[in-house]
């Protein structure tokens, strides 16, 4: 991943990232991360495909299948990239908790 410190990853990101790991669609995406955050996260198809684009420029995600039914759904999945940098994001959200709840006490 280099040297570089990494930027925190935006909520979306973050919820894109976790719903790819395992394989799934635009719609499929948007539905899980709502499900997960009992609806506190809606994504627009804007939000989500904008973000997709950015994700596999960076290589974090890529296409994993392009289905040939009539309404053309893309799937993807996280890559092993976008795993470290997922699991640098959760390393960094647990030590933000854990000082938090020191300083609770």
């Amino acid at each position: 991943m280099g040297n570089e410190p990494q930027q925190p990853l935006t909520e979306s990101i973050f919820y894109i990232l976790l719903a790819l790991h395992t394989p799934n669609h635009g719609y499929g995406i948007i539905k899980e991360v709502e499900t997960l955050t009992n609806g506190r996260v809606i994504m627009g198809a804007g939000t989500l495909y904008g973000a997709i684009k950015t994700l596999l420029k960076k290589k974090w995600i890529r296409l994993y299948a392009d289905t040939n039914d009539s309404r053309n759904k893309k799937e993807y999945v996280i890559t092993p990239l976008g795993k470290e940098i997922f699991s640098a994001e959760v390393n960094r959200l647990e030590e933000l908790v854990a000082n938090a709840k020191k300083k609770e006490k």
